[in-house]
């Protein structure tokens, strides 16, 4: 598992673009961290909807690989609750909700961390394939 997360750590740009700490990631529970910044504004100075979902993606890519097979995303919905502003310290809390043998179900919240409002509910599916996915080569889809 913890080989799983440093791949993704190491190779997926958007955590480099966003600045996004991993807080926690277990099996069917992982929590990230995000600050916006000013490069992550819309012109009505709130987070811009694209940095929420990419944050919530991101996330999800944790804990639906964790397991250590290839899981792509089949669906993905977002619901934005409330505006993020700058300087906000953005907490994502994903929760495992269905894994069988070919697919995963979850829910992700992002909450703003200082008064735990709801920003915004991110739900995806993943299809999950046979092979491992993780090598120490890279991922082998």
């Amino acid at each position: 598992m913890d080989s799983i997360i440093k791949f993704i750590e190491e190779n997926d740009q958007i955590k480099s673009l966003f600045n996004i700490e991993i807080i926690q990631a277990e099996m069917g529970n992982v929590k990230t961290k995000m600050v916006v910044r000013e490069n992550m504004l819309n012109a009505a100075k709130i987070c811009h909807g694209g940095a929420l979902f990419s944050f919530a993606d991101y996330t999800f890519a944790l804990i639906s690989n964790i397991y250590g097979n290839n899981a792509l995303a089949i669906s993905a919905n977002i619901n934005f609750a409330n505006p993020a502003y700058l300087g906000d310290i953005l907490i994502a809390t994903a929760e495992e909700l269905n894994r069988t043998k070919s697919t995963g179900l979850y829910e992700i919240k992002i909450e703003r961390e200082t008064d735990k409002k709801l920003i915004a509910f991110f739900t995806g599916e993943v299809f999950v394939k046979k092979s491992q996915g993780v090598k120490s080569q890279g991922v082998k889809y």
